[in-house]
């Protein structure tokens, strides 16, 4: 039996012996007994009696081991032209004066903090910071507007809010404060404090009682040690698009969390101690929590946390020139940067320019990866090209190839196969596995593994809801697809409303609540559509108004897509809207969005038995007009 295969029949058929095992990697302040709670509500818990501290395995022990001198975290920002590099020591020593800080402000265990931060490193701070007194911190990207800023702040219910000043992007600086600002009107929620991080770009004014800087705040502080927590008590709560308007908040706990990570990073990604890691993601999205922060620090890697972009920062010879620089062993991205890359740089010219002898391997997740993007980069790279697959729910791979245990033979298309702890079936619509090769429903049997959500943020019903009622007994991931006869996974897409645009996960009911707002717009639906660059973007599709008056529709339009990046934010990366007489619906009244999909996608489905009118979608495709949006 292959090492891969010894390892998943071992966690299938003894998850406690496995995952204890696993746990042996983790410094425990009271070392589990009870690995597996079955009996647990609303999810089976894992390590439900340990205590440890997730910020004490992940920085301070490696300075008590010794390893103080070794480079934690490495900075890159060829927006702003600074590279700044962290040792563990330093580390720890900035991240105990912050944690100190938030306790000045009354922050302790259990409370939460919201994070609205770029990718600085203070980002990381602040999340450490929280680990390290047992608080809850929940991060915002600093893409999204106000709107959803407020909404997270009054579901999350902080202590103290901490921003920065402003973001940087390629030829503009973003402003934070002022998104700040219109989101703590908006919000019924007041936060006691905000901490704020001063960025020369363009500092903010400050408001005084209420905000306080950085610098100034963590100067005056004193460091505080770590704090232990029960091993099922929440890390951080991390929103994720529903397909309503309202986030999910995806809750992780710190005990399962920490031993799936510290796993993952031997078994999937072959890094380990010392060794370089870049994860080119954002700390807003679960790719930077799971592998930009944690993971890697959880083993004593080198960590790059990157302020730029794949191409124009200054060329696309940028990702070569960190991997270089640094000493990068293992990347990880998604292949929307990879398909920016290869459309500015086919020939992939910029890549002579560099040496990338330490460079080991690419693994790309976040959205499908396409054969011919995968060909490319495994031609151009001459490395392993690893697919993998999973979700903000999940906190780490499904499915991928175990480089650190056995590298698999690759099928182009497949994130390869689950992993250890990952019972992955397909199912049809009554809840029965399919056979091999054929599409269904992508679930996985419970116990989920550790690492995986427990459930959602002070809502437990909708965590039920969501994911464990259609099938009992089964984690729905909402996506479907196949396994073949050798045992692959093919994802094939999603099967609810959510988006997958570039990587990120954005709620149809968030845009659609946009549209709605304006005056002339009677109905609305947003549907993905297939995209080279993105993977999939949004499209707006609007019913006016009877009494609406439009006498330009170009106008109407931009209008619309201003309204959306207004509540919504630039990273949804709306730009289209076609105007429309009516909605396919069926005789119920439910929109059918997957019609519209196939007729955006250049296809021409069948009209289904509960169409209202089929005519409907020939006006779609007609309003279209042939093109591909």
């Amino acid at each position: 039996m292959s090492a891969y295969a010894r390892a998943y029949h071992h966690s299938m058929s003894d998850p406690e012996g496995f995952w204890g095992e696993a746990a042996a990697a983790i410094e425990w302040t009271r070392r589990p007994t009870r690995i597996l709670d079955r009996e647990a509500r609303p999810a089976p818990r894992w390590f439900a009696n340990g205590e440890l501290n997730t910020c004490y395995n992940a920085v301070d022990r490696h300075v008590e081991a010794g390893r103080g001198d070794q480079l934690a975290l490495i900075h890159d920002s060829p927006l702003t032209g600074r590279t700044r590099r962290f040792t563990y020591t330093e580390l720890r020593d900035d991240v105990a004066r912050f944690a100190g800080a938030l306790a000045g402000l009354g922050v302790s265990a259990g409370d939460r903090v919201l994070i609205y931060l770029p990718m600085v490193p203070e980002a990381a701070v602040a999340m450490l910071a929280c680990a390290r007194l047992g608080a809850i911190h929940s991060v915002v990207f600093g893409g999204f507007a106000a709107r959803e800023l407020a909404v997270r702040i009054d579901d999350a219910r902080p202590v103290a809010v901490v921003a920065a000043s402003c973001g940087v992007e390629p030829g503009r600086v973003v402003p934070y404060m002022p998104l700040v600002e219109r989101a703590l009107e908006q919000a019924e929620h007041t936060p006691d404090a905000c901490v704020v991080l001063q960025r020369e770009e363009q500092p903010a004014e400050l408001t005084s009682g209420r905000d306080h800087d950085w610098e100034e705040l963590a100067a005056a502080a004193r460091p505080v040690g770590c704090t232990p927590v029960a091993a099922t008590d929440p890390l951080y709560v991390l929103y994720t698009s529903g397909t309503t308007a309202k986030p999910k908040g995806v809750v992780r706990d710190n005990g399962g969390h920490a031993v799936a990570l510290r796993w993952s990073m031997t078994a999937i990604y072959d890094t380990g101690p010392g060794e370089v890691f870049w994860a080119a993601s954002d700390v807003g999205w679960v790719v930077g929590h799971s592998y930009i922060v944690y993971a890697p620090l959880l083993a004593g890697c080198t960590t790059v946390m990157y302020e730029g972009k794949p191409v124009g920062t200054p060329d696309a010879g940028a990702f070569w020139r960190v991997v270089d620089e640094h000493g990068v062993k293992t990347l990880f991205t998604a292949p929307t940067a990879f398909r920016a890359i290869k459309k500015e740089d086919p020939s992939a010219s910029h890549l002579a320019r560099y040496d990338l002898s330490r460079f080991s391997a690419l693994f790309l997740a976040g959205e499908r990866l396409d054969p011919d993007t995968y060909d490319w980069a495994a031609k151009v790279l001459d490395r392993p090209v690893i697919d993998h697959w999973w979700q903000t729910e999940t906190g780490w791979p499904v499915a991928a190839n175990p480089l650190g245990l056995e590298p698999l033979p690759i099928k182009p298309g497949s994130p390869t196969k689950p992993m250890p702890g990952w019972d992955v079936r397909i199912l049809d619509d009554e809840g029965k596995e399919v056979a091999p090769g054929r599409e269904g429903a992508v679930a996985v049997r419970l116990p989920l593994p550790p690492g995986a959500l427990p459930t959602l943020w002070n809502d437990d019903d909708r965590f039920v809801d969501a994911y464990l009622s259609r099938y009992p007994g089964y984690y729905l991931t909402g996506d479907g697809g196949l396994i073949d006869q050798d045992g692959y996974l093919f994802i094939m897409g999603r099967i609810d409303d959510v988006l997958n645009v570039a990587g990120h996960r954005l709620s149809t009911g968030a845009m659609e609540a946009a549209l709605g707002a304006h005056p002339a717009v009677a109905e609305c639906a947003v549907i993905g559509v297939a995209d080279d660059l993105k993977g999939e973007a949004p499209v707006g599709f609007v019913v006016l108004s009877d009494d609406a008056e439009v006498r330009d529709h170009t106008t109407l339009e931009q209008e619309l897509v201003a309204l959306v990046r207004e509540e919504v934010g630039p990273v949804a990366a709306f730009k289209r809207v076609v105007v429309v007489d009516r909605l396919p619906k069926t005789r119920s009244g439910k929109i059918l969005r997957r019609n519209m999909r196939e007729i955006a996608d250049g296809q021409h489905p069948a009209a289904p038995s509960t169409i209202e009118d089929p005519a409907v979608l020939e006006e779609v495709a007609t309003a279209l007009g042939g093109q591909s949006p």
